[in-house]
């Protein structure tokens, strides 16, 4: 017996690699991966106690939920029971296919939030990016009702869509107040991407192909994020305007908001935020998108690099010209606990507020005044028209550079020029009449401020 105990065993190499990586493999799953995960889980725990002492609105408990726990609570949910049960009799399929279907869609929305991505790299990622590209202006904000809001409320912040640096944008402003969860959409499901947005805390949506059963998953989750106090930030539009103009709203993340909330429980206060740009970045893909008639418009990660790229250049041999301002401003909150109404006309409100907030810009205000005439016109002339508008938006959310009218005039001239959208001759502005399309779009911006609802 002791000679067979230590007699030799033969085995081929990859024989014995397999069984000391399988080993390996054990060992690991058993008593270092979980040490790992505690030592990680631990220091996460204290970096949110620290992150919670200064933010205005503390990180939930239920954001900081183990994503595998939620998937878990959405598929086993007698709700999504009824309506695996549904889908598989409706498409002809066994329950436990339906089932696992079931798991794939609750495993694509539900994001896996770190609040070490979000606080230590994502906010200061969006500040540096959008200082970089633009200069960041708060115009309007409505301070002490911001204050006023109840710490136990789940607040919602609606903005207009212009462009995809508004989660940048929002983002960076918001830092100090909290995390945000944001609904995106495909555009943001290519690798590595869709790890930092999920990562973030953001959680994806099918706004074309989504089914019946997807449709259910998406609401309860919806539910269960706005009943546990969940930050979140919503673009009713549900997509980025092709004309420049604000879009009618989309009901369904406000349904599902509204759905959730128990009169009795946690309260639902809705934040209108209006964003606007001197220059939105992917303006000509939408402007050629709305000649088209469709949406189905192409913004590749490649053209995006490339274009990450240009400016980069521009900046190093000191050609680049900044894309102008980008202003922000925060309207009166909502409470939905003292909303009388159904979520159409929720919708409608939450929409004439942010419209009320559009800030106006420069490169909008001069597109607007060039646009009130035909033919060339002279920097005098132009700054006079740029007057009377200034004087139909009294009460708008106006940013005025310097708080001077003829550099503001000067600054969106500036901004026009280089982008050859306009032209100057003799002293004589005037539009490049290919380019009118673009001036169009920005003076649509703003165009609801103004009397008739038009600057032209």
């Amino acid at each position: 017996h002791g000679a067979q105990m230590s007699s030799t065993v033969e085995m081929p190499v990859w024989a014995l690699v397999l069984l000391v990586a399988f080993a390996a493999v054990t060992f690991a799953s058993h008593f270092l991966f979980p040490s790992v995960r505690w030592f990680f889980r631990r220091r996460m725990e204290r970096l949110v106690a620290q992150l919670n002492k200064r933010l205005t609105r503390p990180i939930e408990p239920s954001k900081l939920a183990r994503r595998y726990d939620m998937i878990q609570r959405l598929i086993y949910d007698p709700e999504i029971s009824t309506a695996i049960a549904a889908h598989a009799a409706a498409r002809g399929v066994p329950e436990n296919v339906a089932f696992e279907t079931a798991r794939r869609y609750a495993r694509e929305i539900v994001p896996s939030f770190s609040a070490w991505t979000y606080f230590r790299f994502a906010t200061r990622a969006a500040r540096l990016l959008s200082q970089a590209v633009y200069h960041v202006r708060a115009v309007h904000h409505e301070g002490d009702a911001l204050e006023g809001v109840d710490p136990e409320a789940t607040v919602v912040f609606v903005m207009n869509h212009r462009s995809n640096m508004d989660y940048v944008l929002v983002t960076y402003l918001s830092a100090g107040r909290g995390a945000l969860s944001y609904a995106v959409g495909e555009w943001a499901h290519i690798w590595p991407l869709s790890a930092l947005v999920r990562s973030m805390g953001a959680y994806f949506i099918r706004r074309r192909d989504g089914n019946g059963l997807y449709r259910v998953i998406l609401a309860k989750y919806v539910r269960l994020a706005t009943q546990g106090g969940v930050s979140q930030a919503v673009f009713p539009e549900g997509g980025l305007s092709l004309t420049g103009r604000m879009a009618e709203p989309r009901l369904g993340i406000l349904k599902y908001i509204v759905e959730a909330h128990d009169p009795a429980g946690r309260d639902v206060v809705f934040v209108p935020v209006a964003l606007n740009y001197d220059r939105v970045l992917e303006d000509r893909i939408l402007v050629r998108a709305d000649a088209g008639g469709t949406r189905r418009f192409k913004a590749s990660v490649r053209s995006a690099l490339w274009f990450g790229v240009k400016t980069l250049w521009s900046r190093v041999t000191g050609r680049y010209v900044a894309f102008g301002y980008a202003g922000v401003s925060f309207g009166a909150p909502l409470s939905l606990s003292g909303f009388e109404g159904g979520v159409e006309a929720l919708a409608q409100d939450l929409m004439g507020r942010i419209a009320k907030e559009v800030p106006v810009l420069p490169v909008p205000l001069v597109a607007t005044a060039l646009l009130q005439g035909e033919g060339p016109v002279d920097r005098v002339a132009l700054e006079m028209r740029v007057k009377a508008l200034l004087a139909q938006l009294a009460g708008a959310s106006v940013y005025v550079p310097r708080e001077n009218r003829g550099y503001a005039v000067e600054v969106g001239l500036r901004t026009l020029q280089a982008r050859k959208l306009v032209v100057e001759t003799d002293g004589q502005v005037q539009i490049v009449e290919a380019e009118r399309p673009l001036l169009t779009f920005y003076a649509a911006s703003i165009a609801h401020l103004l009397p008739n609802g038009s600057g032209a």
